[in-house]
């Protein structure tokens, strides 16, 4: 490997996207701020504008209102080829008539590199993804794992300032895609390159990235490293959307605490309505009480118990394993909450 591959990352700066298709608001006033090297996930539902994004960095999409700077040069007006980014799709898109050396090297070629050039760069992207011996197959002779590799050495070759990965591990089977995505971010991080990811996985945004941006029809609800977003939520819908959520009635106490299965707790956010969100790790169970186990769900170090509260209700509880194997269905339990704060989720039905 040489001593080139590494480059300083690229700040990358989104202010004010804006991008409609008809009626339908894909981006409605995107702000992101990526810092040099930075991994950022954009994270949501289907429909939440996350691909939209991607595609206006990308240049395939331009944008009806807003700017994209990378290191404070608006790219908006550059066409797709210009803009010095490198793009690995889902489905991989690589050309089956030229091996993995070949596909590799073919932006060098566009750009007239001469080919010994060529040839020892792909060489060393093929290496350092870990395919030094994988340069004369073809397409069809590589498995799925191996393709997304050389695409990514492809997306590599012209050393961009700033990669753009498109759900790039949605094909593969769940053992490769651990692997991989292992793989991609030890070589963002060793390349030190500005990195946006496109998933809907969240163990795979939660896992990856620096940052995670959140995001729910065209807006941003928010942008933190994964840790705050799962444990400080700034909106019931990241909580909700970020890991499993109980949504536990309760009631606001005159002091504007919530009180929650019987215990006040602080609220983090507004102090209003009747429903409350609790992780299932938040919750204690004892033996014996009001509430009923249902089921349970073996999780290796943890085990999940599914509970009907007295009032109906039913709801999550992480447990470790050794301590929860007396609590088979039918047995009669007490559910409270840990003292930590929680969030207010709006009115019960």
């Amino acid at each position: 490997m040489t001593t080139a591959l590494p480059r300083t990352g690229t700040a990358l700066t989104i202010r004010g996207l804006r991008r409609s298709f008809g009626s339908a608001v894909a981006l409605d006033g995107l702000d992101l701020e990526v810092a040099p090297g930075e991994l950022l996930a954009l994270l949501g539902p289907s429909g939440c504008g996350k691909t939209t994004a991607l595609r206006v960095l990308a240049g395939f999409e331009r944008p009806d209102a807003g700017e994209v700077l990378l290191d404070g040069e608006d790219i908006v007006p550059v066409p797709a080829n210009r803009r010095d980014t490198g793009m690995v799709f889902q489905s991989y898109s690589l050309f089956p008539h030229l091996s993995a050396a070949d596909n590799v090297a073919f932006g060098m070629r566009m750009r007239k590199v001469a080919a010994p050039q060529r040839r020892a760069r792909a060489a060393e992207l093929l290496e350092l993804v870990g395919l030094p011996e994988h340069g004369d197959r073809f397409p069809h002779q590589l498995s799925g794992g191996q393709q997304q590799r050389v695409a990514l050495a492809r997306a590599l070759a012209l050393q961009p300032r700033l990669l753009l990965l498109d759900e790039p591990l949605s094909a593969l089977d769940a053992k490769v895609r651990v692997q991989l995505r292992e793989e991609i971010r030890r070589l963002q991080l060793e390349l030190g390159i500005t990195t946006v990811f496109v998933t809907h996985d969240q163990e795979e945004a939660l896992s990856m990235a620096d940052k995670v941006a959140v995001m729910r029809g065209g807006r941003l609800e928010q942008c933190a490293a994964p840790a705050e977003l799962y444990d400080r939520p700034a909106t019931a819908f990241v909580a909700s959307f970020i890991g499993t959520m109980n949504r536990v009635p309760g009631r606001i106490t005159s002091e504007g605490l919530a009180e929650v299965l019987g215990v006040p707790l602080p609220v983090d956010g507004p102090a209003t309505g009747s429903l409350f969100l609790l992780r299932p790790e938040a919750l204690e169970v004892t033996d014996g009480g009001p509430d009923t186990v249902t089921g349970s769900s073996f999780q290796g170090a943890s085990t999940r118990l599914t509970v009907r509260l007295a009032d109906g209700t039913e709801i999550k509880a992480d447990l470790p394993s050794h301590a929860a194997g007396s609590f088979g269905a039918g047995a009669r339990v007490t559910v409270r909450p840990q003292p930590r704060p929680v969030l207010a989720a709006g009115e019960a039905a």
